[in-house]
């Protein structure tokens, strides 16, 4: 053979047939960047809750009579306002009482805006429409990190007619107030001068804990610490800042491990199965009895020239079937989920039958997993 025929066409090939054998022979991991598994400390959201009055309702807020705190703080508010109606009799429906709820974002700066979410209180019909005056929001410490005022949308639809009858879609005593929210005082949360910074894992596991830790220290030698199954220590090298550090290594890619689990969801007959999941060499028979009960009126006909009346006797048949040709099955000892999958299959039962299946495998000590029942 010439070499110049093997040189420009046999070994690109070869080259190309080896590559391809790797590539199928390669495992396929499903790997993740460590900021997709773990949440970095003091990087969350903060809870804000705040109580206030919405005006402006088209005859759809809180009637005074039966919400004594809505006649409270409308008497407060105008007091604020140099107006005394302590002494007059209020009847108005065009004000309501509310629960004021945000969350406020990491790191958030003084001025900066947030949504909020306005709910009803007391027995308002509607907030559509209306306006939410000054409010503060609290945090759990009792400071108030932010103030909301503004117009509510429902995103919703409520007509009534005179005879009683009406229709309702979505809920009009909860809206937004997008962007209605001012942040006015900051957490004080300073990443950047921290020196040790823990690491959760949303999905807490030993190996996945050593995992992360031995990537970061592989880039950063003695960088990482793994703790336990749900923190992981970091500290960035000498001469570089936290931000910077973490900058670095959120996007390090790490095989997360998780433990053999089965979910199932008995209302909607859902059943989810890691890949770790295995059952041991177990056999199975499944059957279905279906009891069918039939009534049947029967007209009973009294003796000529007697007393009796002619009455509807009712008649009951009751029959039982039980589906034949069901076999025990033997089942287990899978070496991969597709496996597993395939013997459950073979049983040939809806999801609901699978489930009982399942427990019961489960019960007799043949399933290597643990059952969530949702």
């Amino acid at each position: 053979m010439p070499r110049s025929l093997f040189r420009t066409v046999l070994r690109p090939l070869l080259t190309a047939l080896v590559a391809a054998s790797a590539l199928v022979a390669a495992p396929a991991f499903a790997k993740s960047r460590i900021k997709d598994i773990v949440a970095f400390e003091g990087v969350r959201e903060n809870q804000l809750v705040g109580y206030g009055v919405v005006v402006g309702l088209n005859g759809s807020g809180d009637s005074l009579r039966n919400a004594p705190m809505t006649k409270q703080s409308l008497e407060a508010m105008l007091e604020r306002q140099g107006v005394n109606v302590r002494d007059a009799t209020l009847n108005t429906k065009n004000t309501a009482t509310v629960m004021v709820t945000a969350s406020l974002p990491p790191f958030s700066a003084a001025g900066s805006k947030l949504d909020v979410t306005v709910s009803a209180l007391g027995d308002a019909k509607s907030l559509l429409g209306g306006t939410l005056l000054v409010t503060s929001l609290q945090g759990a410490d009792g400071q108030t990190y932010a103030v909301a005022q503004g117009t509510v949308q429902t995103g919703s639809v409520s007509a009534g007619g005179a005879s009683g009858s009406s229709v309702t879609k979505g809920v009009p005593t909860a809206g937004r107030i997008a962007s209605g929210g001012i942040i006015e005082r900051e957490t004080g949360f300073q990443m950047v001068n921290m020196d040790i910074l823990r690491m959760t894992l949303r999905n807490p596991d030993f190996t996945t804990a050593r995992r992360i830790a031995d990537a970061i220290n592989k880039k950063f030698p003695s960088c990482a610490q793994a703790q336990n199954p749900t923190i992981v220590a970091v500290r960035p090298p000498p001469g570089m800042d936290m931000i910077s550090f973490v900058t670095n290594i959120e996007n390090l890619e790490v095989e997360p491990d998780f433990p053999a689990k089965v979910v199932i969801d008995e209302v909607a007959g859902v059943i989810v199965m890691g890949d770790d999941v295995r059952i041991s060499q177990v056999a199975i028979a499944q059957g279905n009895l279906t009891i069918t009960v039939q009534e049947s009126p029967a007209v009973s006909q009294p003796a000529p020239f007697s007393q009796g009346r002619t009455a509807v006797v009712p008649q009951s048949t009751v029959s039982v079937e039980e589906e034949k040709g069901k076999k025990l099955i033997t089942l287990g000892g899978a070496p991969s989920l597709k496996g597993l999958v395939g013997g459950l299959n073979a049983l040939g039962v809806t999801p609901r039958d699978m489930i009982s299946i399942l427990q019961a495998v489960k019960a007799a000590g043949a399933l290597q997993a643990d059952i969530e029942v949702m």
